[in-house]
């Protein structure tokens, strides 16, 4: 799968496909996953989490919470 491309589920919510399919993670540019919920969208290769808040991916290496973290239920840092 290429950077550009994102892995996904069944949409819920109203985040836009095209923008997903262009996202990538923007410390590693690796891919992302979109996580249950849409809550959230998973870079594997930096085990951080980009939250999603109010529909809006928060892509900000700063925002990141750690996956670890993330599965404890943190979701702001």
């Amino acid at each position: 799968m290429a950077a550009t491309e994102l892995r996904t589920k069944e949409m819920t919510m109203a985040l836009n496909k095209e923008l997903l399919k262009i996202l990538c993670c923007p410390k590693c540019k690796g891919d992302l996953e979109l996580l249950d919920k849409e809550e959230g969208l998973k870079c594997a290769a930096c085990a951080v989490v980009y939250p999603v808040r109010e529909e809006i991916p928060v892509m900000l290496i700063d925002e990141a919470i750690p996956e670890a973290k993330w599965e404890q239920g943190v979701r702001e840092i």
